[in-house]
């Protein structure tokens, strides 16, 4: 019975895709006040304390999942729960929070510059970051297999990390068959969404209108001698939660934004 139900789990119909647009909506505000009230000083938990009475104030019953608030070198820990550091100026601050609205899950991650100005570094993982997921987002459509964003989203990854020099000279074919990208990308770029966050169905299955699935692709530097120091302690994901339509997905959670331009001009505009 578990395969049945799981099968029924994974086509939404018309008012469970309402619900979790609402509940991408509650999230996405929740995560657009954290970027303007973040700055040097202020401890993880403190954003994760707004975050959480954002959610339960816009009518949500809870969170879907641990939030992950990460700091500095914390950017880098995937599943870094809020602690009592205190982020810096000059650092990358990755939230990975969403709320839960009459049963169903939303989930977003953003990063952004703690100082509100991302350096040239940050600026070019991030933009390499995004670029992934743009090309796991033009993947999502009805008939792929759900392994394909994630398929395209690391051919960029890979491609980027090598431009970067992150990566030892080789040609892009070579990074992913060996698997070197992993070294900087070391998760899946996804999953099935709904009643749980992880939600249940069989990844085999290809895409068809009405599934709802994550788009989460990464980035993650740890200080080692053989990595340019500017690149240290940069850890970068961006998730939005896309419903497979039948021309392609539409995302509910860009609420939040993606653009570096955007970004800075909000969290400037909280400043002022």
């Amino acid at each position: 019975a578990g395969d049945l139900v799981a099968s029924l789990r994974l086509v939404k119909d018309e008012a469970e895709r309402q619900t979790m647009a609402q509940a991408a909506a509650i999230s996405a505000a929740g995560h657009v006040r954290a970027m303007q009230s973040t700055r040097p000083g202020l401890a993880e938990y403190e954003i994760e304390a707004g975050l959480l009475a954002d959610f339960r104030r816009a009518g949500s019953q809870s969170v879907a999942y641990a939030s992950i608030v990460a700091s500095g070198p914390h950017s880098c820990i995937l599943h870094h729960r809020a602690g009592d550091r205190r982020m810096q100026d000059g650092e990358m601050l990755l939230i990975d929070a969403g709320c839960e609205l009459d049963g169903y899950a939303s989930d977003i991650t953003r990063s952004f510059p703690v100082s509100g100005r991302f350096s040239q570094a940050q600026a070019d993982c991030y933009g390499l970051v995004l670029a992934a997921q743009e090309a796991a987002i033009e993947a999502t459509c009805p008939g792929a297999a759900f392994t394909e964003p994630h398929d395209a989203a690391v051919r960029v990854l890979a491609q980027g990390m090598l431009d970067l020099h992150l990566l030892p000279t080789q040609s892009v074919d070579a990074a992913i068959e060996s698997g070197a990208y992993k070294r900087f990308y070391m998760h899946r770029t996804g999953h099935w969404l709904g009643l749980d966050v992880h939600d249940v169905g069989d990844y085999r299955r290809r895409l068809s209108p009405g599934m709802v699935l994550t788009i989460e692709p990464g980035l993650y530097i740890q200080p080692a001698t053989d990595i340019p120091e500017a690149f240290w302690n940069i850890g970068i994901r961006i998730e939005d939660d896309a419903v497979v339509t039948p021309k392609g997905c539409d995302l509910l959670t860009r609420g939040v934004p993606v653009a570096i331009d955007a970004i800075e001009d909000l969290m400037a505009q909280a400043c002022s």
